[in-house]
């Protein structure tokens, strides 16, 4: 799983523990490992959502300012398919 810049510190902080994705199909599994800087992030959930489950709070919690800016982030392919990610950062 790849992060924007701004979030892998609030991240490896343990402040961000959860990721909304667009894909086609998952790209990750609940107990995956995925690099991130130092250390890795561990996937702890997967569930696939619906595009008006996305609340303002879900995309603060995220590390987003609000929706918008999420699915600016979000949509960048082909996808269809909202998942959301439930993650730990771990060293």
């Amino acid at each position: 799983m790849m992060f924007t810049k701004r979030l892998r510190a609030p991240i490896k902080r343990g402040e961000i523990t959860c990721s909304v994705r667009i894909w086609q199909r998952p790209r990750v599994k609940v107990g995956g490992r995925y690099p991130l800087e130092d250390g890795y992030v561990r996937v702890t959930g997967i569930r696939q959502i619906a595009l008006s489950d996305i609340t303002p709070e879900l995309a603060r919690k995220s590390g987003f300012a609000g929706v918008v800016d999420l699915l600016k982030t979000a949509k960048h392919g082909r996808g269809e398919s909202v998942y959301l990610v439930e993650f730990v950062y771990e060293e």
